[in-house]
């Protein structure tokens, strides 16, 4: 026990021991140094004794910012396991340190500080032993029932717009279609990883059938799609809502940095994205020349373009027997709904989470360190009507999972991944929460370091 910063004025190496232990029975009554040595001696124990009551200013680090005290404290009742000492400048220094803060964390903190970057302490094999089986298994039947649901629901709202046609009435309608819209888009995505069914045929029909009714071309969007899953994390070779570089931040215009970084204009980027990709990379989604492909799949890249094409001119046919405004009301509205659901979701999937997460370079990427950068989102509602597309930290790693084990295989590997698992804020019915979170990331969010294997957004 350090008795040093009860004395009036710090006791300094050069005084004499003797000394000490007079200035320090004065300020103990009830005990004399005539007690402390014939108790010392073995032949009278140390009489129970008792600092008096302190009130007022007394330091609070020993030597300098002030507390009060109002309690007291018997030196018997006190576990004292060494002899008493006098602080040695070390001693008092290391005091210093840990009440100024110095050492930011304790020792127990220092233990449990979790860093995101760290090399997990498992591997995928073990994460995909902690999935049970029957989560691997596609059921087409039960993934076309989805189908069935959502072309009917579509249709039926549609039918039902019309026969009211009160404008009243048409916002609702916008909003419900576009969701509709989104999540047609979430089951050809099932489609475009495999997930729907295990026949390659089925699901490049359905694929097609889905993603071209809504101008998406399927398979020039799957295979951008499969390398954002490849290369999830890696600054240069991940493929959407990647980090720019410093470099080529700095070098945007201002119309590029508004739509990029200016709320509302980035929830409606990607039917630009799908022609012309991000900043820093070239190539189209409809160009089967483009270096998003290889020779092996412009065939694939034809066909979808060719689909979206026949969409496109099946839209202008109804346009002219319908009038261009109803065919606005009736699927140009919900279209763009549908485009901010997509950009908004998939940018919450990598972004905006509290804690910086780290992006990789070089050796220290890998593909389980990239998908654990991602984060599960909870959308209240809308978690059945899009399909569950928020537990993506296991869809990432696992993309062969269908939507309707997603909770479940998410639930069996969450012991596995420990605090690289992000749990979700949960949501009220519908997710208002979420705005908050994507404007504050959208200004925070914008660049990392042209150098090093490891970095962090900046703005």
């Amino acid at each position: 026990m350090l008795l040093s910063p009860l004395l009036p004025n710090q006791v300094t190496c050069q005084e004499p021991l003797s000394f000490f232990f007079l200035r320090t029975f004065e300020l103990l009554p009830g005990i004399s140094m005539e007690s402390f040595l014939i108790s010392k001696s073995g032949l009278k124990p140390l009489p129970r004794i008792c600092i008096r009551p302190i009130t007022g200013l007394v330091p609070r680090n020993y030597f300098s910012k002030p507390r009060f005290l109002h309690t007291s404290k018997c030196f018997s009742d006190l576990k004292v396991t060494t002899p008493l000492k006098v602080a040695s400048v070390e001693e008092d220094e290391e005091i210093n340190e840990r009440m100024h803060g110095i050492n930011k964390l304790g020792e127990q903190e220092q233990e449990t500080r979790f860093d995101p970057a760290a090399p997990p302490p498992f591997n995928l094999a073990d994460v995909r032993a902690s999935i049970p089986q029957h989560c691997w298994v596609k059921d087409p039947w039960k993934s076309m029932s989805y189908v069935v649901r959502d072309v009917a629901l579509v249709l039926s709202l549609a039918a039902a717009v019309v026969y009211v046609n009160n404008w009243l009435v048409w916002p609702l309608y916008w909003v419900a279609q576009g969701t509709m819209f989104w999540a047609l888009f979430v089951l050809g995505h099932d489609c475009g990883h495999g997930s729907f069914s295990n026949n390659p045929k089925l699901n490049s029909l359905v694929g097609h059938l889905l993603h071209s009714s809504i101008l998406v071309p399927y398979h020039g969007w799957r295979i951008s799609h499969r390398i954002h899953h490849q290369n999830q994390g890696h600054v240069e070779n991940d493929e959407s809502w990647h980090p720019l570089t410093e470099k080529i931040y700095m070098n945007l215009d201002n119309n590029e940095l508004t739509w990029l970084f200016k709320f509302p204009f980035p929830l409606l980027v990607y039917p630009f994205y799908l022609w012309g990709r991000s900043p820093g990379k070239t190539g189209s989604h409809f160009d089967p020349n483009s270096e998003l492909f290889v020779p092996s799949e412009r065939k694939d890249v034809i066909t979808s373009s060719l689909c979206w094409t026949a969409m496109a001119a099946i839209l202008v046919g109804l346009g002219f027997t319908m009038g261009l405004m109803l065919l606005l009301k009736l699927y140009g509205v919900p279209y763009w709904i549908f485009v901010i659901w997509l950009d908004f979701v998939t940018y919450m999937h990598h972004h905006g989470h509290q804690d910086k997460l780290p992006w990789y370079r070089g050796k220290e990427w890998s593909y389980l360190r990239g998908g654990l950068t991602t984060l599960d989102r909870d959308y209240g509602w809308m978690n059945n009507i899009h399909h569950d597309i928020g537990t993506h930290v296991i869809h990432h790693l696992f993309p062969q999972i269908p939507h309707y084990r997603l909770i479940e295989a998410t639930k069996a590997a969450k012991p596995v991944l420990g605090k690289y698992y992000r749990e979700p804020e949960r949501s009220r019915p519908l997710p208002f929460h979420l705005i908050g979170v994507f404007i504050r990331s959208l200004k925070e969010d914008h660049y990392v370091s042209d150098t090093g294997d490891v970095v962090y957004y900046q703005n």
